[in-house]
């Protein structure tokens, strides 16, 4: 079991909230009811020191809102920060042997799908651990809205974004880093009445997710034909696509799909079988992309 504190930045508390928080989980975690503590915060706010005491405190975990490492980008949106912040926490968080986290928000004011994909290859290559992706979308209410109001900011589309997000999906599983999350989770203050544009779908991970697995199948799967496609079951929802959406794809090729489940096939793995041939293919390896398609 672990403790999480989303929502803020917590190294920027106060040193003594901080501990007024952590304080009441010692006990849970010295008798091994809790495993670990897990914070997220701002690159400028890690410090050598203050990351030592976090980890005396059970901190285990500590995300960082790195959203870009274009300093460009970073001053377009006002975050306060530069890209050196970004390399430098993931430095020290890494030093003192903390499990690290960047999250990732491409579609920012200034951003491409070129500058997106760069920030994600020097994160992966800063060493972080895992990664989450949050395109940007336009909350009603906030400056950016003004901005896209004005006429000053565009903002990603749902393609564009689900095509931009499939790119950096799979360019971290080909580098080994698990992508937890794609995309802002639904809630009572975010929902399609409070989101004013962008980049937003309830499941926009599923829909990451299947796009990766519907271009494999239109790659390799020949039109006009009967096939039956077996992937591993965790992923069979995503292979079928949201209301049958892939199913639907191939159809439109003239393909008569079936899809069932094989346990022994790997998560990014398709079985094609075809009248005259079966061939096993991956998300990962087989399919080629460029950023400039987006």
């Amino acid at each position: 079991m672990e403790v999480a504190f989303f929502g803020g930045t917590f190294t920027a508390l106060p040193k003594k909230n901080q501990a007024e928080l952590l304080e009441p989980l010692q006990p849970l975690l010295e008798n091994g009811t809790l495993n670990s503590v897990r914070v997220s915060t701002r690159p400028d706010y890690i410090h050598d020191d203050h990351v030592a005491w976090l980890a005396h405190k059970g901190v285990r975990t500590i995300e960082l809102g790195v959203q870009s490492m274009n300093d460009t980008v970073l001053a377009a949106s006002g975050r306060g920060h530069a890209s050196v912040d970004s390399l430098k926490a993931i430095n020290c968080i890494k030093n003192h042997g903390l499990i690290v986290g960047a999250q990732l928000m491409p579609g920012l004011p200034g951003d491409t799908p070129v500058s997106s994909l760069s920030s994600l290859n020097q994160v992966i290559s800063a060493g972080v651990d895992f990664l989450r992706i949050y395109p940007t979308v336009v909350l009603q209410g906030t400056e950016l809205a003004e901005r896209y109001s004005a006429g000053e900011f565009v903002p990603l589309t749902l393609e564009r974004g689900i095509n931009l997000c499939k790119i950096l999906l799979q360019r971290a599983m080909q580098e080994g880093k698990p992508v937890i999350r794609i995309g802002l989770q639904a809630d009572n203050g975010l929902n399609s009445e409070s989101v004013r544009a962008g980049c937003w779908h309830p499941a926009l991970g599923q829909l990451v997710r299947s796009r990766l697995y519907a271009d494999l199948m239109c790659r390799f799967v020949p039109s006009g034909h009967r096939a039956t496609v077996s992937c591993h079951p965790a992923r069979l929802s995503d292979v079928v696509g949201m209301k049958q959406s892939n199913i639907n794809i191939q159809a439109e090729r003239g393909v008569e799909l079936q899809v069932i489940q094989d346990v022994t096939l790997k998560m990014e793995e398709l079985k094609i079988y075809t009248d005259n041939s079966t061939t096993i293919h991956s998300i990962i390896s087989d399919l080629n992309y460029s950023i400039h398609e987006v």
